[in-house]
């Protein structure tokens, strides 16, 4: 029988400490780093808003937005490229989703109008995704000092583990993002049941009111046909 000696034995133990704590850290650091931006504003009538968003050289930008409040839920909708350069222009739309790739270094600005209604204020949500080239923001350089041992002293290598647990990232992060898309839906939909609700009541009661006054007056009228005012002579 083999006999592994007490200072190999603590190296061993040792060394698969290190690697799970580095393994941990830059998993923490990845999970930490959020490259998606969103945002809920009100959107004033006659008026119109401005972000902007900084991009890499070659990366990939995706901008989605939804106006979830106010009278004919659309705006008017524009992206400027950092050269000054109206990439994409839409007109009275309700959402949209539009992806902007290879981007350019520089700062990217997104435009809502609202300036053709004079008395309806638009609430809208829009979030901004943002890649690195080559992948998710920070690819291999969020896995530094993680080398892969040499030979077959783990049962499972670090760049499975550290593949397996990208993998995990970008799926978590994805979900988080519908949710976030169907929350705004979700706002949306309610919005215009409430809207709709306010409408269907005011006219329930004004369709009632005109029945009673159309009742009202054909019992005056019959009323009027059957009263005979003329003196009968006997």
């Amino acid at each position: 029988m083999d006999v592994v000696p007490t200072t190999a034995r603590n190296r061993w133990k040792r060394f698969c400490f290190a690697a799970v704590f580095m393994l941990s850290a830059s998993a923490v650091d990845c999970f930490g780093r959020n490259q998606d931006n969103e945002l809920t504003f009100l959107l004033p009538a006659g008026s119109s808003e401005c972000f902007y968003q900084s991009a890499v050289q070659n990366g990939t930008m995706e901008v989605e937005y939804q106006v979830i409040a106010g009278a004919g839920m659309d705006v008017d909708f524009t992206i400027v490229s950092p050269e000054g350069v109206r990439l994409i222009v839409e007109s009275r739309r309700s959402d949209g989703v539009h992806v902007v790739e290879p981007t350019e270094g520089g700062d990217y600005q997104i435009c809502f109008d609202n300036s053709f209604s004079r008395f309806s204020e638009k609430m809208v949500f829009f979030e901004i995704l943002t890649e690195a080239p080559g992948g998710d923001a920070g690819g291999d350089e969020e896995w530094p000092m993680l080398d892969e041992p040499d030979g077959s002293l783990l049962e499972y290598k670090l760049e499975d583990i550290r593949d397996s647990m990208d993998a995990v990232y970008r799926r978590l992060d994805r979900s988080r993002q519908m949710q976030t898309v169907l929350r705004a839906f979700e706002a949306r939909d309610r919005n215009l049941l409430e809207d709709n609700l306010w409408r269907v009541s005011f006219w329930s009661c004004a369709s009632v009111l005109v029945m009673l006054c159309v009742a009202l007056t054909q019992v005056y009228t019959v009323r009027k046909l059957f009263d005979d005012k003329r003196r009968v002579c006997t």
